[in-house]
Formats: C-alpha cells, sequence, structure tokens
C-alpha cells in the first residue's frame, strides 16, 4: 500500500535523500509506493540550526536517517556528542538512552522523534540558567 503524502505550497521534504519541493500555489499529492527515509519540512533540521549539542545530536540523526552510506561517520560523531553532553548535564541520561536504544536498533526516524523531548529538555535546561 503506497503512503499519501500531501504537500503545502512551497512545503519542502526529502524522501530518500533527495529534497523535494511543492512549486506549486496548490497543495501537491505525492504517492510513495516503497519504503524510503521520508522527512516532512517540519522536522528537517538544517545544519546552520544546529547550533546547541542537543540540536547536533538531532542532525546527526537525522544524516543517519537519510544517508545509511556515512553511517559509520554519523554513528561516531553522535557518540562523541551524547558524551559530551552526558558529562555536562547528566540529569539528560534517560533521554539519551531512550534515543541510543533506538539508534542501536537502527531505527532511525524513532530516534528523531525521540530526540526533539531531549531538545525541548535542553531548552528548559538553558532557560532555567539564564
Amino acid at each position: 500500500m503506497a503512503l499519501k503524502i500531501t504537500l503545502k505550497p512551497d512545503e519542502r521534504m526529502i524522501i530518500g535523500g533527495a529534497v523535494v519541493t511543492n512549486g506549486n500555489s496548490t497543495g501537491c499529492d505525492l504517492l510513495v509506493d516503497n519504503k524510503v527515509p521520508i522527512l516532512r519540512q517540519k522536522d528537517i533540521l538544517n545544519e546552520d540550526q544546529a547550533n546547541s549539542p542537543c540540536r547536533k545530536i538531532y542532525f546527526i540523526i537525522q544524516l543517519m536517517y537519510i544517508d545509511e552510506e556515512n553511517l559509520p561517520t554519523y554513528h561516531n560523531t553522535y557518540w562523541n556528542l551524547v558524551r559530551d553532553v552526558v558529562q555536562a548535564a547528566p540529569s539528560m541520561i534517560a533521554l539519551i538512552d531512550v534515543i541510543s536504544e533506538h539508534i542501536l536498533n537502527k531505527r532511525y526516524y524513532q530516534a528523531l522523534k525521540a530526540t526533539k523531548s531531549l531538545v525541548d529538555y535542553e531548552q528548559e535546561v538553558i532557560s532555567r540558567v539564564h
């Protein structure tokens, strides 16, 4: 069964590593017939937006999800980032454990979803410090 995706005007998404943009002033329906990584615009983090340790973790997991060819590099970067985050904020270990479990089981989309909670928690911690 195909996955039906409706793109809003000018909405972007990533399908299997390709960036797709709806250039119409109206909506656009896409049917995806096979299993490929898909990220809607609201879930895409650009590299320049990865401006905090947890956002960098989100970005690297996003790369794991859409670019399987470079997984060893991304995994190495992920574990280095995680080590640094846990050293700086041990209270994040429970969230990191959930994300890491998804990573170890190659469930990158689920890891991305779990990382949103980590980014939110990071913002909460930062706001308490300021």
